[in-house]
């Protein structure tokens, strides 16, 4: 009897000391989420929240008045904001696509078991993107100038017959600008491809080419349908860093000419610190960014199919 009495007391204590063991790591665990949550709090969402109600006063300074929705009523007069817009969206419908393709396509390339020297190439087509943003764009700079390398390399073989004003001149700006862009993040999105390709079971091409499929067949057939989450991944990715577009144009171009290159977000830095300080309007100006790239994201799920649950 006693025996027995000893193993109930053991069999009736050892819940109560597992329970009390899994408060503690509960105490702790959500010691470590606290933490990490009041930073995110104190650092994303509190300067947010602060931004939005900057954005419903106007003034010079820090003498700010609120005048409700007077800000974003002047967005759509604004002559500026509307030239930054269009700018951007240049660069976003041309260079994201462009760029996308390309990452896709070298991944494809460099995925090759049979080539040669892969680490090589994957490691040269990546390193533009862990160059410094000031640095790379000064050299695009220097290489585009009327005078410069790229100018005499045409010139040497006969493509152009006079320099052309790559930084100056309002079209050939914008391109300078796309170059850069693609050069830049071209490696970091073929990455995501290349990760994703080697997961991929090569019995599926296996069995492809067994039925006759082409190659250009297996790329459209099976690599693009299993690279679809990671495709959508990137275009949203590029999308929102297309749209803060700042350090090529502010290093490469300034803006200029005119305004003919300048991103909206160079023009939140000009209305902060450039012109007379108007921070209610620069921070409604940084809103609308948020509002379209909430809006292109919708888009860019709905066309790649993304279904709730």
């Amino acid at each position: 009897m006693n025996n027995t009495a000893k193993v109930k007391a053991v069999m009736t204590s050892a819940p109560k000391r597992k329970k009390g063991l899994n408060s503690n790591y509960n105490r702790v665990g959500w010691a470590f989420v606290f933490v990490a949550v009041a930073m995110i709090i104190a650092f994303y969402f509190y300067p947010m929240a602060e931004a939005l109600l900057l954005s419903f006063q106007s003034g010079k300074g820090s003498n700010l008045t609120y005048t409700g929705l007077g800000n974003y009523e002047r967005l759509l007069t604004d002559t500026t904001f509307l030239t930054t817009v269009k700018n951007t969206l240049i660069y976003l419908v041309i260079q994201v696509p462009v760029m996308i393709i390309l990452a896709l396509f070298i991944s494809v390339l460099l995925n090759d078991s049979k080539l040669k020297f892969k680490g090589f190439f994957r490691t040269a087509i990546f390193l533009p993107c862990v160059t410094s943003l000031v640095a790379y764009s000064v050299i695009f700079k220097y290489l585009f100038a009327s005078n410069g390398l790229v100018n005499a390399l045409l010139l040497k073989v006969g493509l152009i017959s006079g320099p052309i004003q790559w930084i100056t001149d309002p079209f050939w700006a914008k391109i300078t600008i796309i170059l850069a862009i693609t050069w830049r993040w071209t490696g970091y999105n073929m990455i995501f491809y290349l990760s994703a390709l080697q997961n991929i079971d090569n019995s599926i091409y296996e069995a492809a080419r067994i039925d006759g499929a082409s190659a250009f067949q297996q790329f459209f057939k099976i690599t693009v349908p299993l690279l679809k989450p990671i495709i959508l991944f990137t275009s949203i990715t590029s999308t929102i860093g297309t749209l803060q577009l700042f350090d090529e144009v502010m290093n490469i171009t300034k803006g200029g000419p005119g305004n003919a290159t300048m991103t909206i977000s160079q023009y939140i830095y000009n209305l902060s610190f450039k012109y007379s300080p108007d921070f209610g309007y620069a921070a409604t100006v940084s809103y609308s960014i948020l509002i379209m790239i909430v809006v292109l994201s919708i888009v860019q799920f709905k066309l790649g199919g993304e279904k709730n649950g």
